[in-house]
């Protein structure tokens, strides 16, 4: 597969696992997620994928948290492409003293609770977590039911499902959704590369999955760590869309934090020039990937 055309940059500004302690600008309050999200707009990206944190750098699922996020993105830049987390709430941690026993750091919730904030705040895209697997201390559990569930109430919100997957088995329930008639047509993919116990960050498991995804498929893949720049290269010349930002690697260049996720992508958008690509604004790549503009 050729590159694409156009390709479109996503910002990962803050996640839920990393933290402060691993990089001290990591955004945390609303309106440091917003303002990265903003700045990175400016150093090219096109789209910004948006967890919520407490104050105090702590995951958040409060909707007050991704109103504000959102608000404060909106009153500033209106083609910012706004994909939103629904990933939190499917991590299962077994007690120690009973396995079928949810112990510390279980934070498992209903699937509508999961999308609530995808309901109220209908953004471009949410995206749609296929995977169950072990995830660092924890189990990370998406039944298919409950994938439903989350994708019915993403797509009636007008929001376009972005489906992570982190292993091949994942892509196989997208195919089964997709025949099902659950998901619509056509679907955007996202390869999540480098976490333990999932697809690993080689061009060789890149060229595996990227085989695997429906004919019709639009994708992104990015890798975690170190390896975040080599797989955004490998992802173009796949022909695939990329992203870069502090959720999945907190630094610059080896042994250098960086001080922003618009530096990530200032480095993104140098190594995507040196190699020809050109780089989608956040208008082409509504266009690109079907959304409202």
């Amino acid at each position: 597969m050729a590159p694409p055309k156009k390709t479109i940059l996503t910002v990962a500004v803050t996640g839920n696992l990393t933290t402060v302690q691993q990089n001290p600008a990591l955004p945390c309050t609303p309106e440091q997620i917003a303002n990265a999200a903003l700045e990175s707009a400016k150093a090219g990206a096109a789209v910004a994928h948006i967890h919520v944190r407490h104050p105090d750098g702590r995951p958040s699922t409060e909707l007050a948290h991704y109103r504000e996020v959102v608000e404060r993105i909106r009153d500033k830049n209106s083609e910012l492409i706004l994909n939103l987390t629904t990933g939190p709430g499917g991590r299962f941690v077994p007690s120690k003293d009973d396995p079928k026993i949810a112990g510390p750091g279980t934070n498992a919730m209903h699937p509508l609770k999961r999308v609530e904030h995808i309901v109220a705040l209908k953004p471009d895209i949410a995206t749609l977590d296929l995977n169950t697997m072990w995830s660092g201390s924890a189990a990370v559990i998406n039944p298919p039911d409950n994938v439903t569930i989350m994708a019915n109430e993403i797509q009636n919100a007008g929001s376009k499902p972005e489906l992570e997957v982190f292993d091949s088995g994942d892509i196989q329930l997208a195919h089964a959704l997709l025949d099902q008639g659950v998901l619509r047509r056509p679907p955007l993919f996202q390869i999540v590369m480098g976490v333990r116990y999932g697809f690993i960050s080689t061009p060789q498991t890149l060229m595996y999955a990227q085989s695997l995804l429906p004919q019709d498929a639009m994708w992104a893949a990015f890798a975690i760590g170190r390896w975040e720049f080599p797989m955004l290269t490998t992802a173009w010349f796949l022909g695939g869309h990329v992203r870069v930002g502090m959720e999945d690697n907190v630094y610059l260049s080896k042994g250098k934090l960086t001080p922003s996720n618009a530096a990530l992508c200032e480095k993104a958008v140098r190594i995507l020039d040196d190699l020809g690509a050109e780089l989608a604004s956040a208008r082409e790549a509504r266009q690109i990937l079907g959304l409202r503009a």
